[in-house]
């Protein structure tokens, strides 16, 4: 593992003929009217993993949204998609840790697959609780029950404090696997190690999240240039004292980050030298993309991309550095009018010694830009991601380590 914590992985440890409970993040999206899953990404991300536990009894934990949403489903097409992508058959067991489960469990042998009910549909699961609190519940004393080893590679829900994250490596030795080994390695060398210098590109519409990273960076020395882009850039201009129109001052409102700017105006104070934000941005008006300084933008016209003009400054900024951790798209990037920003910012990032991407809609545009092999990495949790790039200690890295110590 990296220098960031001391769990064990599973590239060092034996679990050979044990029975492994796997605990995964399948959780895709679904065709509401047929079921089938839509984008199979993430199980592809676990493949290195399960192939990796060929010699063991796995029993895979996972679920799919959760409860209240509309794609809160069974796993059975969960099932056959993993089937299909490994080659082999995949036993799926409606049923969770009841009398079925645990049958089925005993009866399997070493090379078989299992996968478990949307853990999600037991309402414990959907609790947050400390991992003292889990293991004492019934899904956690159950499960365990099955297994012989606990190994964890759901980095996408590490951020979550709940019974399988936290719980099960409270009763029995857990692991990390492969996926959340590489999660951490990577996102680890982002404090220590990465060639400077190194360029944080905070947009999208988690502001809160974004400004968090950007204070945490900045005041612990991690980055020497933060390059906000998208409502992030909207919210540091508005810190600043420009008028950013009333759309988009509306939106920021609406979601809920309106005292951000306060804060923004704060980390701006004290470091203004090392936050960067685009001079001139696109709007659109009348229905077309114009583009303006940011000193001119009309209080009736929504702010929804960088200019070209304004794209000119930061791509030199990304093209000297060596290390860019990119985390949110820099406008409207799903209307083709204002792609230009995301586009151009994903390509010069690309070109980075060493480049790491925070997930979601980034992740979304990347691939299908057909760059994704082209960054060094790119995580499979966005949540999970940003939370860990504020510095915090993720429930799920905090169980696993506290689970080294105990079953050393």
């Amino acid at each position: 593992m990296g220098t960031y914590s001391k769990i064990k992985g599973l590239s060092n440890v034996d679990v050979s003929g044990k029975t492994v409970l796997l605990r995964v993040d399948f959780n895709s999206p679904i065709d509401p009217i047929t079921g089938a899953i839509l984008d199979d990404k993430r199980f592809r991300e676990h493949l290195y993993t399960i192939k990796a536990l060929n010699g063991s009894k796995i029993v895979i934990i996972t679920h799919q949204s959760r409860p209240g949403k509309k794609d809160f489903t069974s796993l059975v097409s969960h099932a056959k998609r993993l089937s299909e992508l490994l080659g082999k058959p995949v036993q799926f067991i409606d049923d969770i840790f009841g009398s079925y489960a645990q049958d089925t469990v005993k009866k399997a042998r070493s090379g078989d697959v299992i996968m478990l009910e949307n853990v999600r549909f037991n309402a414990e699961e959907n609790l947050k609780l400390s991992g003292e609190e889990s293991a004492k519940t019934v899904l956690v004393k159950n499960l365990a029950r099955m297994g012989d080893i606990f190994i964890n590679d759901a980095f996408g829900t590490a951020h979550r404090s709940q019974p399988t994250i936290v719980g099960l490596p409270e009763v029995l030795p857990a692991i990390a696997g492969l996926l959340m080994e590489r999660e951490v390695e990577n996102l680890s060398r982002v404090f220590q190690g990465a060639p400077r210098p190194v360029t944080f590109i905070l947009g999208g519409t988690k502001v809160d999240d974004s400004i968090d990273v950007a204070r945490h960076v900045l005041m612990n020395g991690i980055a020497d240039i933060v390059l906000a882009v998208g409502v992030v850039a909207n919210i540091f201009l508005a810190a600043r004292g420009f008028s950013i129109g009333k759309p988009s001052m509306d939106l920021i409102e609406q979601l809920g980050y309106t005292g951000q700017i306060e804060i923004a105006r704060d980390i701006y104070s004290r470091f203004s030298e090392k936050i960067v934000m685009p001079e001139h941005v696109a709007i659109k008006k009348n229905g077309k993309r114009a583009e303006v300084s940011v000193q001119d933008i009309p209080d009736d016209c929504p702010i929804l991309d960088i200019s070209t003009e304004g794209l000119i400054s930061c791509l030199d900024i990304i093209r000297k550095s060596r290390t860019v951790v990119l985390n949110g798209p820099a406008g409207l990037f799903e209307e083709a009018d204002f792609s230009l920003g995301t586009t151009e910012i994903i390509k010069a990032a690309a070109e980075a010694d060493f480049s790491v991407v925070g997930g979601g809609h980034t992740a979304a545009a990347i691939e299908k830009m057909g760059y994704d092999t082209k960054f060094t990495h790119i995580s499979t949790g966005g949540g999970a991601c940003i939370e860990f790039l504020t510095g915090k200690k993720l429930p799920a890295i905090a169980a696993l380590e506290k689970s080294a110590d105990r079953f050393s």
